[in-house]
């Protein structure tokens, strides 16, 4: 079974991937039909500023925080930066626009996949690391097999902003996820700092009461 933390990321990864996975079919022909200067080419290019990005970032990143605490809140970080696309993507009319929007997604996912990988790995059941990784392969492939169709069929209907913005919403709520997240991990900390208060305190009344003995 899973525990609460991995049910947590694999639910905030669900809405994070399915949100995009309403604009990824859809990208392209918005960046060749509705913004100035846009065409097959320089959507292209902007896959490709937001790969390298990303590569270029979680590599160094990665053993930061592998050598640092603090996990939960760059995992956050990075998914704000990604929910952030979706809004610039509705006010882009210049392929700079489009372009900076991929560099903030490739920063916000070069922060954010090292450190949910992390927590992720972390909390795997040995003996069960296979299937923990199915179940998370599986959602998020479902969800974002039934997004693409939606969201393909919400811009033809409704147009391309209606979509981003839902896009965007659903990043928020993956994002909200992990807030739920890092006020569990913040008590946990607090718990533990009170049961070494309270040791430290016992330790100095042992320590009071065993040098009276001696008097």
């Amino acid at each position: 079974m899973m525990n609460r933390t991995m049910k947590l990321l694999m639910l905030s990864d669900i809405f994070v991937l399915t949100g995009f996975g309403l604009i990824q079919p859809i990208l392209a022909i918005f960046i060749n039909q509705g913004v100035t200067g846009g065409s097959v080419l320089t959507a292209g290019i902007a896959s490709t500023i937001f790969l390298l990005t990303k590569s270029v970032i979680q590599l160094p990143f990665s053993k930061y925080i592998d050598d640092h605490g603090k996990k939960t809140r760059w995992l956050i970080l990075g998914t704000l930066l990604m929910a952030v696309v979706p809004i610039l993507y509705v006010t882009a009319d210049s392929m700079y626009k489009i372009y900076l929007a991929e560099l903030i997604y490739g920063l916000g996912s070069g922060l954010a996949y090292p450190t949910w990988l992390g927590l992720w790995s972390r909390n795997l059941n040995q003996g069960q690391e296979s299937f923990q990784w199915s179940i998370y392969s599986t959602s998020t492939g479902i969800g974002t097999a039934a997004t693409g169709t939606i969201g393909a069929a919400m811009a033809t209907i409704t147009g391309f902003t209606t979509t981003f913005l839902l896009a965007g919403v659903m990043c928020l709520l993956g994002c909200i996820t992990l807030f739920v997240l890092e006020s569990r991990s913040s008590e946990r900390v607090g718990d533990h700092k009170t049961a070494e208060a309270h040791f430290r305190r016992s330790r100095r009344i042992f320590s009071a009461l065993e040098g009276l003995l001696k008097l």
